[in-house]
């Protein structure tokens, strides 16, 4: 099972000998999907033979047949040889790889409250499962004698650094440790993956119960007619004809406060949407906060670390929470100056409408958009009949691909889904041969969590010749029946974005299943993608799919150049906001084991006021209670990656302008020094490659409009 997987489980410990599982019964292995490689085109999994019931079995079975896999390598009488043990390790636990990969993707995307079972009951099993792997003496033995002869074994360099990764792998994870430390080990990684599961559940959950109930249709002025539908559309649903249901997403801004003319129903939506997770009740997430807090300081102390943070952040490019600190420190103060200028500016239109009140959260968005007509003489709805979700896709992302790498896209309708509005497009690359096959799972659902996000359903590798299978997941409002999909400026640069993951899977061109597509350091991973985002309004591309849903017409040429005027306005709040999040996370992070407090609500105001980023028109992207990123897993002491991500970026997106664009040729640049590597290569070497130099934040500031930060 390749690291990637393992990176997508829960980490936890229950001893194994505590779930023995007895082999399946033979009818199982015909029934159950899991049970032999899929015979679709790339190993597409068979979503229409899938049952909720499958998965328990095949976790079973998969985790059966890899302890049989490891156990033999590592009980080998046989000298240790790279063949016999690194890449043995790479071959073992494909079926389990099988049935992990679409029940997390699945689970995150289409759950329901039979699979929900699942990954509560999973979760401490799989946690178990991999520390049996990274805790085995004789196994670690094994690697470690390998790795004090790496110098003499003639391996090639991804060899080379496949020995060396899996070596930091498991003495990273306790591999060293004594028995006794072990031992403490397992319960705390045991009990991380039960609350990092519980915490997950709990925000789906949360947001769902925490859904606004609106009255009357006039409350909801502002808003476009197929708005409306969609609110009246989703209060029948819940058994609440002629009322109207807004639904909220994850982050603590709701898009409907941009365009709602009462006041008091944005005040509403912003407080369902801050109190989520700490308000009492079921899905109250304080306490879990407080003991994933407490939980990940023990198991980095065990491990020889200050705090957690410290122990995420040694195995980033960052490397210390000093480095972070830094940058973050650097930012903050020109960030929420910003901010402090675009509130004084929406002050003078609050004034001048003689509102009476004073700026506070919940206003922002609402009034940045008079801001902007007076600014720009337009507003963002002006945009929306332009972007036309199939254009967007088509026109635009898959354009740009074709432009850059000569991709091309057929849609196959022959394929299963798990949900009749994903889309399966087979890719072919320049030569006419077959690359990859692409899901786009746009529209959003009760049962999908929030957010945007990548997956890889298959791994590219030579190794076993397998070509990758990735999926894009956005949370786009599905219209009523015949109505169009039109999206917000934003909507259409998270679909670049998150195609920009879907290049990094589907380029890949690596050995080791280790090493495929995203799997790179986690304040490297956005890297490609945010650099996606810039084909959004390159000019060649943005006329290609910015045409009206009605008449096709090219968005006019003066609109167009409102949207290139007006990349910088707001980036104050835009800026200030994701800081306070990733402040937040590192504030949690880098705290002792001594040093846990008993108060979330305090620990945030008091932590938000240390950095110097308590502005409070201006929250943060997420609070810690539904701070899913963090508390769920993934990117735990990691969500300040997106901004040291954006240095690398804004660097390369300057490389693409000063070398011609949009071309072929800079394109198989991207693709054949970063993209196709995946992690078979130092990710700041990988860089260094591809732009020929160390990065320089030069071109972040002037993006960003900020001064007086550090290089990282």
């Amino acid at each position: 099972m390749s690291r990637h997987l393992l990176l997508i489980m829960a980490t936890s410990l229950i001893p194994l000998t505590s779930f023995a599982v007895p082999p399946a019964p033979s009818s199982q292995s015909t029934e159950n999907p899991f049970f032999a490689v899929s015979t679709l085109p790339y190993q597409l999994p068979a979503f229409d033979r899938i049952k909720d019931t499958d998965y328990a079995p095949a976790f079973a079975a998969g985790m059966q047949l890899q302890r049989d896999e490891i156990n033999a390598i590592a009980d080998a009488t046989a000298a240790p040889t790279f063949d016999n043990t690194i890449v043995a390790m790479e071959r073992s636990g494909r079926m389990l790889s099988r049935v992990a990969r679409v029940f997390f993707s699945l689970n995150g995307t289409n759950t329901n409250a039979a699979m929900q079972v699942v990954e509560r009951d999973m979760a401490p099993k799989l946690a178990a499962h991999q520390d049996a792997i990274h805790l085995n003496g004789k196994l670690y033995a094994r690697i470690h004698a390998l790795y004090e002869q790496r110098a003499t074994l003639g391996l090639d360099v991804q060899s080379l650094h496949l020995l060396e990764r899996i070596h930091t792998d498991f003495t990273r994870a306790g591999a060293a440790l004594s028995s006794a430390d072990q031992d403490k080990l397992r319960v705390l990684n045991s009990r991380l993956a039960t609350l990092q599961t519980d915490f997950s559940q709990n925000v789906l959950k949360e947001i769902n119960a925490s859904a606004v109930i609106v009255d009357t249709r006039a409350e909801l002025d502002g808003l476009s007619d197929a708005a409306i539908a969609t609110a009246a559309e989703a209060a029948k649903t819940r058994g609440l004809t002629g009322k109207y249901v807004i639904a909220l997403v994850n982050t603590t801004g709701q898009p409907p406060a941009v365009s709602l003319t009462n006041r008091a129903l944005r005040q509403r939506l912003y407080d369902a949407s801050t109190v989520r997770g700490i308000h009492g009740g079921a899905f109250d997430n304080r306490a879990i906060v407080l003991q994933l807090a407490q939980l990940r300081a023990d198991r980095a102390v065990l491990l020889g670390y200050p705090n957690h943070a410290a122990w995420v952040l040694a195995d980033e490019t960052a490397k210390t929470p000093e480095a972070v600190n830094k940058l973050l420190a650097q930012l903050a103060p020109p960030a929420v100056a910003n901010a402090r200028k675009e509130g004084a500016a929406i002050q003078s239109v609050i004034d001048a409408d003689k509102g009476g009140f004073q700026l506070e959260a919940q206003d922002w968005t609402f009034y940045t958009e008079k801001v902007r007509k007076q600014k720009y003489a337009f507003d963002e709805s002006q945009l929306r009949p332009y972007f036309e979700l199939d254009s967007v896709l088509q026109n635009g992302v898959f354009y740009a691909a074709n432009k850059l790498y000569g991709l091309s896209f057929k849609e196959r309708k022959d394929l299963p889904v798990y949900d009749p509005s994903v889309r399966v497009f087979e890719v072919f690359d320049a030569d006419g041969k077959p690359l990859a096959l692409f899901l786009a799972d746009m529209y959003a659902r009760s049962n999908k969590r929030g957010g945007a996000w990548m997956n890889s359903y298959v791994e590219q590798s030579t190794l076993f010749g397998t070509k990758p299978v990735v999926a894009n997941h956005l949370n786009i409002p599905q219209p009523p029946a015949g109505q169009p999909t039109l999206l917000t400026f934003d909507e259409v640069t998270t679909a670049f974005h998150e195609f920009g993951h879907a290049l990094h899977g589907m380029l890949s061109n690596v050995r080791y299943p280790t090493f495929s597509g995203t799997a790179v350091p986690r304040d490297f991973v956005e890297f490609p993608s945010q650099v996606n985002e810039m084909w959004a309004i390159w000019p060649e591309v943005l006329a290609h799919y910015a045409r009206h849903y009605q008449t096709g017409a090219p968005m006019p040429q003066a609109l167009l150049d409102k949207v290139l005027a007006t990349r910088t306005f707001n980036e104050g709040f835009r800026t200030t906001e994701y800081l306070k999040a990733a402040l937040l996370d590192q504030q949690w992070h880098q705290l002792g084991n001594q040093q846990i407090p008993t108060d979330v609500v305090a620990f945030e105001t008091d932590a938000l006021h240390t950095a110097g980023v308590d502005y409070a028109p201006v929250p943060p992207r997420y609070r810690s209670a539904y701070f899913s990123h963090v508390f769920a897993g993934g990117y735990s002491a990691g969500y300040y990656a997106y901004i040291w991500s954006e240095v690398l970026d804004a660097e390369t997106v300057e490389w693409f302008k000063e070398h011609g664009g949009l071309t072929r040729k800079n394109g198989d640049w991207f693709r054949q020094t970063l993209l196709s590597r995946g992690g078979s290569v130092d990710a700041m070497t990988l860089f260094r490659n591809f732009r020929g130099r160390e990065p320089d934040i030069k071109p972040l500031l002037i993006r960003r409009g900020l001064t007086g930060a550090a290089t990282p």
